[in-house]
């Protein structure tokens, strides 16, 4: 099946330059282009991409709003589901924070290599979250403190049973799901129907919210060791 991609940023060359290492893949259709959050938004709802590779700083509108009016309006629209990649600096920063609690499946770095953003468009496709454990932690570390929610994030743990929670603490840390099944001595299909039932649970898109959540509510903390590493 071909991905349906729409590319948004504010630079020319940089935009012309990801839709052109795109959709040189055969599995891979650049459908739209957009400049600016806007833009974004409008391509979104006309081509109904699979996914948007997003940049974060953009006049008019930035990508933190963008993406969130793009997936409240694929939330309402039945059989539309999109999900957003976030293109970001060197250094991770509050906006990508934002960006993933505002429901963004994971980022990428500017300067990653052509093979590895493509990899990273077919993970996200298909359902993954992109989150680097390391950088994720120290992202979460450095800004989840100040922009976290009130109590009512981790009163939420009270819908997970004991399993769910060991689950969603291994998915923070960045393990995979045969590395969860692995440590906790269960099968892989058990593992993600584990993983799906916490995201039905707690309201959540995919497996990057879950790790910002277990973070927020303090199911884990920066520092703790990844399963799997």
């Amino acid at each position: 099946m071909t991905i349906r991609v729409a590319v948004v940023d504010d630079q020319t060359l940089v935009r012309s330059g990801f839709a052109m290492i795109l959709g040189a893949n055969d599995d891979i259709d650049v459908v739209a282009e957009a400049a600016t959050g806007v833009e974004a938004v409008a391509v979104a709802r006309e081509h109904r991409p699979d996914v948007v590779l997003m940049d974060i700083r953009m006049p008019e509108m930035d990508g933190i709003e963008a993406t969130i009016r793009i997936l409240q309006e694929a939330d309402t629209t039945p059989g539309h589901e999109v999900r957003v990649l976030i293109l970001t600096t060197f250094d991770p920063d509050e906006y990508v924070y934002r960006a993933l609690r505002a429901g963004a499946s994971g980022f990428v770095l500017k300067d990653t290599p052509a093979d590895q953003l493509v990899q990273a468009v077919r993970t996200i496709a298909d359902g993954g979250a992109l989150l680097a454990p390391s950088i994720t932690r120290r992202l979460i570390s450095r800004f989840g403190q100040q922009l976290s929610t009130d109590r009512a994030v981790a009163d939420r743990l009270d819908r997970l049973t004991e399993r769910e929670r060991e689950v969603t603490a291994a998915v923070a840390r960045g393990a995979s799901n045969a590395e969860i099944a692995e440590a906790l001595f269960i099968g892989a299909a058990t593992v993600k129907s584990h993983v799906s039932n916490v995201l039905t649970k707690l309201g959540l898109r995919d497996r990057a919210q879950i790790v910002v959540f277990a973070y927020e509510s303090g199911l884990v903390e920066p520092g703790d060791i990844d399963i799997g590493y």
